[in-house]
């Protein structure tokens, strides 16, 4: 059918554009993630919405046709935790990794997921290479995922999840800019069963529009602002932290207030200096950043209460 007739209505501009139902976004999202779509049509819904901006209702929708055409991970009732990780290291190193290790730790299965999407940042998933932890994904002549198991990390890729959200994402090194499938991996539920999603924002107004989304759909979430958006909380400052349940959103950690006491002590951000940071922080050598202590035990209050 294309959809040309929705970027109709989302391509008149700032004040002109008209936002879509949620039926109608999560069927336009389905045509995405099918690729029924061609590059031309593909571009013009990024730009499109990257200037009229998403509204609940559209994320909604996108997240109702994302979640019909995910590849599933298993985790036959083992309370689960999904880090999304995007954003990668820039000025800081990415601790995703350590945040996922500690849960693991704990004895929660972890799913992190993601892809690169800007060559010049490092990935968590280098991170995890320098540790030991390989991509997962179906292998034939399996069709499924190896369980998510408890106590484990497991990494899988985002075009093993729906090759059509890869495609989406990997827009942004065409145009340069970010797009609605850049909101919607840090929204969605891989697993296959009930799980924690662990978000963040980078800018204010992701804050409202994310924290909207994930109190319409009724998803458990825990959403702060990250570091470099990525999913884990800053190491030199605690920031807000807030719970989303059935609709419901508690805040369940206060943002640090005035100047640092102390800045802890940081490694580069090359992949194999933060592994080597990470093991260090692990083997008790070093203590856990604060923030990613308290991220860690709010994490924890949920999946296991």
């Amino acid at each position: 059918m294309g959809i040309s007739h929705y970027i109709k209505d989302i391509g008149r501009g700032k004040d002109g554009a008209r936002a879509l139902g949620r039926e109608q976004a999560a069927d336009l999202m389905g045509q995405i993630l099918d690729q029924q779509v061609s590059d031309l049509e593909l571009g013009a819904f990024c730009l499109a919405m990257r200037i009229k901006g998403e509204t609940p209702e559209e994320m909604a929708g996108f997240l109702d046709a994302t979640h019909a055409r995910l590849q599933r991970v298993p985790t036959h009732g083992v309370p689960a935790v999904v880090l999304p990780s995007y954003n990668g290291a820039r000025k800081l190193p990415v601790l995703t990794p350590l945040l996922a290790l500690l849960l693991a730790r704990e004895g929660v299965a972890v799913l992190m997921h993601g892809t690169a999407t800007e060559d010049k940042r490092v990935s968590s998933q280098a991170v995890l290479a320098e540790l030991g932890i390989k991509p997962s994904g179906p292998s034939a002549p399996s069709t499924t995922f190896a369980n998510a198991q408890a106590g484990e990390v497991l990494f899988v890729p985002t075009g093993v999840l729906n090759a059509g959200l890869e495609r989406l994402l990997s827009v942004r090194r065409v145009v340069g800019l970010r797009n609605p499938g850049h909101s919607l991996v840090k929204l969605m539920n891989p697993c296959d069963s009930h799980a924690l999603v662990v978000s963040s924002y980078t800018h204010p107004e992701y804050l409202q529009s994310m924290s909207a989304t994930f109190a319409l759909t009724g998803q458990h979430a825990l959403l702060l602002r990250g570091t470099e958006g990525e999913s884990v909380a800053d190491a030199r400052r605690t920031p807000a932290m807030d719970v989303f349940k059935n609709g419901q959103t508690l805040r369940v950690q206060a943002p640090q207030e005035g100047p640092l006491a102390q800045v802890p002590d940081l490694p580069a951000t090359d992949a194999a200096a933060t592994a080597a940071y990470i093991r260090r922080v692990l083997a008790l050598d070093l203590p856990v950043p604060a923030p990613i202590a308290l991220q860690v035990q709010h994490i924890l209050n949920e999946v296991k209460a």
